[in-house]
């Protein structure tokens, strides 16, 4: 046994934080595009997205997802390029859970 090693110490793992992703409403961005960018993303079916969808209409935002951090913000950037790439304004954040 070496000097100095405590065999008893262990080190202890972390769970990784949580992020919460968010889509935000704007006046422009219809309600289908929302829905498909849900599917598509998030992988939620067609009833989730439409109910997640009305809670981004309805008070401004809606939690589609709760994830690790990395994933979190890969999902956010996956949400603008669709944005984009159709011509929406639609934004996503995510924050600490």
């Amino acid at each position: 046994m070496r000097e100095g090693t405590d065999l008893a110490e262990k080190t202890r793992l972390q769970e990784p934080r949580l992020y919460r992703v968010m889509l935000l409403n704007d006046d422009y961005t219809t309600m289908d595009f929302v829905v498909r960018v849900i599917v598509a993303v998030f992988h939620r079916s067609a009833s989730e997205a439409t109910r997640i969808m009305l809670d981004v209409h309805r008070k401004g935002r809606g939690v589609v997802g709760t994830y690790t951090r990395d994933i979190a913000m890969t999902k956010v950037a996956q949400v603008h390029e669709m944005a984009r790439e159709n011509e929406y304004p639609l934004r996503a954040t995510a924050e600490e859970a």
